[in-house]
């Protein structure tokens, strides 16, 4: 049993309770008089035929002495919403009742999202739209340094000043279509459709997308992502295949004094497979253009940890020039099963940051709360081209 104080922002983002052994869940609710429009409730999530969460179907306003149950089991996602007064604590008292374990249902297994190589575009984009200063190959050199140095840098008034306004504004327009995602035990936030978007926001996402992009990314990091990036072990590996390459020839020649021919074809196929192994893979990606408003949030989740691998990621937020580091919104990076926040990236106007992590490292956007939209006479929404790069 335990006893959970809620004040003004606090929330309790949307789960199951699903634990070994846990089958009734109990809260007795220990507040003053409360209201609706006092946020706090507790939401109750209808599911599809994986047993995940889709929609609020059913909400229950905190009230004094009342004791809640409900059973613990693959469908009982629900969420103790925002708290929006600031006069008043949400005070309970929860825990549960436990029993022999229920058999549970196979966790569903969201489908990959796709990923895809470069668009042939050449130089001449990066000229278009890129600050020139990024261009200089010297600071290209002074970039991948930090880089290096500490796996994460942001990279300030990124695009030319004409061509971010452009698209700020762009972003803006009725005509993009926004649609929710989720699942809310995972994530809630707009994307946009890439069916119909405005011919600069169309522009900037190809600009990340493109070849010459993928080469601007190898020369800021020093990965492989582009063919003509060079590799650091390029000349140890030479070194190391003449060595190989030496003592093949050698075993090459005493096998063959003993058993003919029969040993030279095995070491050539064993050099062919040898060749083959190291032949470089295709640098692909995969991204999303992301609205952020108050609710929007990411969540770790199991799968998250089984499918990570190394990565770079790309955030490059617009309309952030009012956001406030409270709002919520930052993007955190945390090491696997711990608690502490190796990095934080807050969302800053024409700001490209880049994260390289490894399969160790997770990420989640922090959820944006009610002080995101506490000015009446402002719309407080970002966005951001949010793309994940791979070797």
């Amino acid at each position: 049993i335990s006893c959970s104080r809620y004040e003004y922002t606090d929330v309790l983002l949307c789960h199951d309770d699903e634990l070994e052994g846990r089958r009734v869940a109990f809260i007795l609710y220990l507040v003053p008089p409360w209201r609706s429009s006092d946020g706090g409730t507790l939401d109750l999530y209808s599911t599809d035929g994986h047993f995940q969460p889709q929609s609020i179907v059913k909400t229950l306003v905190p009230l004094l002495n009342t004791l809640v149950l409900f059973e613990v089991s693959p469908v009982s996602f629900h969420q103790v919403a925002e708290v929006l007064t600031k006069d008043k604590c949400r005070l309970s008292l929860s825990g549960w009742f436990h029993g022999p374990c229920l058999e549970r249902p196979p966790h569903h297994t969201e489908a990959p999202v796709p990923r895809s190589p470069h668009l042939p575009r050449d130089e001449s984009v990066l000229l278009e739209w890129v600050n020139p200063a990024y261009l200089d190959i010297s600071y290209q050199e002074q970039i991948q340094q930090n880089f290096e140095d500490s796996s994460e840098i942001q990279l300030k008034d990124f695009l030319r000043e004409e061509k971010f306004r452009e698209v700020s504004q762009a972003l803006q327009r009725p005509q993009i279509q926004w649609k929710k995602r989720g699942p809310p035990n995972k994530r809630c936030y707009d994307v946009a459709s890439l069916d119909n978007l405005p011919r600069c926001v169309r522009e900037c996402w190809e600009l990340l997308h493109s070849e010459a992009f993928f080469l601007l990314l190898s020369n800021f990091t020093g990965l492989r992502l582009h063919y003509l990036c060079p590799n650091d072990d390029d000349e140890e590996e030479e070194e190391e295949d003449k060595e190989q390459n030496k003592e093949a020839r050698r075993v090459e020649e005493q096998d063959n004094a003993q058993a003919g021919e029969t040993s030279g074809a095995l070491v050539e196929a064993s050099s062919a497979g040898t060749s083959r192994a190291k032949e470089l893979s295709t640098p692909v990606c995969c991204g999303e253009l992301r609205r952020w408003s108050h609710g929007g949030y990411t969540l770790l989740h199991d799968a998250q940890a089984a499918r990570a691998e190394f990565a770079l990621d790309l955030v490059l937020p617009f309309c952030a020039a009012d956001w406030c580091s409270d709002f919520g919104g930052s993007t955190c990076y945390v090491a696997n099963e711990e608690d502490e926040e190796l990095l934080t990236v807050y969302p800053e106007d024409n700001s490209l940051a880049l994260v390289y992590r490894d399969k160790e490292t997770l990420k989640f956007v922090k959820h944006i709360n009610h002080k995101s939209c506490s000015n009446s006479t402002n719309v407080r929404a970002f966005y951001d081209f949010s793309i994940v790069y791979f070797e």
